[in-house]
Parts: C-alpha cells; structure tokens; sequence
C-alpha cells in the first residue's frame, strides 16, 4: 500500500449475537489489527441502532485499549453537538492519562440518529450550529489554555489529545482547513462530495500548532474472501441489512423483499452510499485501495469491514493486513 492503513470498527451486532459478543469481537480483532500492522481503530458514536453498538466510544476505547498495548484508538468520531465540550476533554482526557500517546479524538458534526433520538439526548438540531466554537473550547480544555474562565479539565488539561475533524461535505472541510487539524471524510457512506471537499480541504488549508501539512483520512468498505463469489455474496447480504436499518422502521425486511427494495429508486441510495467499496479477492481489494488512495487524495485510508460474517469480516482484515501485505493470516 502506499498510504497507511487504519480501522473503523463500528462494533456491528451480527445476527444471533448480542452486544457482548460484538464487545469480544471488537478485543479480538484490536488484538489482531495491533499484530497485523494497522495504524489505528476508530469507533463511531451511533444511537438508537440496535446492530451497531459504540454508542458509548469513550468506555469501549478504554475497554479496547485495556486489552492492547500499542496500537492508536480513537473516536471516529464523537458527535460534539450531543455532549458539552467539557464533558469530551475529561473523557478523553482520562483517556489520555491512562494510555499516553495511543488516544484520537475524531469530532463530527451531525447528531449520529434521528431527531427523536436526538430529542431523547436532551439536545436540539441548534446544537448543531456551535459547532465551530465547541471544537475551539474543547480544544482549549485538552491544550490546558481553556477559553471559559474559572473552568479547566481535570482530567485533560495539559494531555493535547490530537483532534480530527470528520466530515462528508464542504463545511467540514473548510473548517479543518481554518483550524489546522487533519480532515477524514466519511467516503464509506457519503461519497458524492470526496474529491471536491478534500480540494477545497487542501487548497485552504492553515497550518496549526498540530499540524504543519494537510492531512486526509478517506473511509472505504472491504470485504475480502479467497472466493470472490462469496465476498460479492456478502455485499448483497450487505446491502439486505442497511435496507432493513434504513427502511424497516420496525420490521425485518425477508431477503426478497430486501432485494426489490434494492431495485426501486430509494434501494439507489444504498448503492450510491457504497460507491466506495473494494470488494473481492485479496488481491483485487488490494489493487482497489490503491486505486482509491490516488483518487481521494488521501494520506491514509480507513477501512470498514463490512461483511456480515463475522468470520468473513475478521478475515478481510487479516486478508489486507498492512504488516504482512498479501500473505496475512486471519
């Protein structure tokens, strides 16, 4: 490869497993990603989704990182407008203090579930507008320079936990570029607006006390399996679960009726969000990340197993494992 290689584990809930189990799983690839090479492992705050289970990044980073010994773990990413920036640098402060040198603070913009959701939170999508300045007070906090008088992070003062902005559209992008921080975009579920927001990313960008250079996180889908038939079975059983995820309000879709839901117009949407997605043997997922990198511009790339397997999902990691290149092991 020629950029570095990170993880998003979006700590799925597979079919027939409960939570626990996605939290095993979760240790068990870390231990392995950390073997294999990879740069780093991001969790995704998601609430309300009962297959995806990190809506609480901060205590499974810990629970992760208890469980490993090197490899970087961060939010990819919290979702600022849900919780006050004082509340983030002591999480993550605490982080911080407990595993020097390994934590990332990936911030997004967007409330991570619907507005009920949101409501439940005690938010309001208003909250979403403070953004820009929250991340200046939260990174006040954590740099122990806090912008509010009479309040600092204990813990986080002082720990200058590295901040990333995540983003899938040019508001992200423009602000990362202001504010001098590394910029990821969500290319593994929002692609239309890649190349224009890492150009525009690039072009603005300010250099900062963090960050001399721009720097680009592009997220992609994998799956890899020795029998290219079986991966692309496993996109198809993909894309049935985000049908259900996105359009089952409550009701389990059958595989049939998964499918003509994926041939109407609003079954276009869940291709569209998988425009990204290097699919197939090792080597053919492989050759696609290198293709990808070019493309978006990118210094890094952090991939998604998505494969509903969770053996399937464990292995495509194994399969393009950076350490190893084409001869990991799962």
């Amino acid at each position: 490869m020629s950029v570095d290689l990170s993880i998003l584990d979006l700590a799925q809930v597979g079919p027939g497993e409960t939570v626990h189990d996605s939290f095993v799983a979760s240790v068990d690839m870390a231990q392995r990603a950390e073997r294999w090479g990879f740069r780093r492992i991001w969790y995704a705050e998601h609430h309300n989704m009962s297959s995806i289970a990190s809506a609480a990044p901060a205590v499974l980073i810990s629970h992760v990182a208890a469980h490993t010994e090197s490899i970087r773990l961060g939010a990819g990413g919290v979702m600022l407008p849900n919780h006050s920036p004082l509340a983030i640098a002591e999480q993550f402060g605490t982080l911080g203090e407990l595993y020097p040198g390994r934590i990332d603070l990936g911030l997004g913009r967007a409330p991570g579930g619907d507005q009920q959701t949101f409501a439940a939170l005690r938010r309001s999508m208003a909250s979403a507008d403070r953004f820009p300045s929250d991340v200046l007070e939260l990174q006040g906090y954590l740099r122990g320079q806090s912008r509010v008088e009479g309040v600092a992070a204990t813990p986080g003062a002082g720990t200058d936990i590295p901040l990333y902005i995540l983003g899938s559209s040019l508001f992200g992008a423009q602000l990362a570029a202001a504010l001098g921080l590394p910029y990821a975009f969500a290319s593994h579920f929002a692609p239309q607006a890649l190349e224009e927001a890492v150009a525009v990313y690039r072009r603005e960008f300010q250099p900062s006390e963090q960050l001399e250079s721009p720097y680009v996180i592009a997220g992609v889908c994998v799956i890899a399996d020795d029998d290219e038939a079986v991966a692309q079975e496993q996109l198809r059983q993909a894309k049935r679960h985000r049908v259900n995820a996105l359009f089952g309000r409550g009701r389990k879709f059958t595989d049939e009726e998964a499918d003509m839901i994926l041939d109407m117009p609003q079954g276009r949407q869940i291709d569209s969000m998988m425009t990204y997605a290097g699919v197939g043997t090792p080597t053919q997922v492989l050759d696609y990340l290198d293709w990808f990198a070019g493309h978006a511009a990118a210094d890094e790339l952090i991939v998604a197993s998505i494969a509903p397997d969770r053996e399937i999902w464990r292995n495509t990691l194994g399969h393009i494992a950076p350490a190893t290149a084409r001869t990991a092991t799962p």
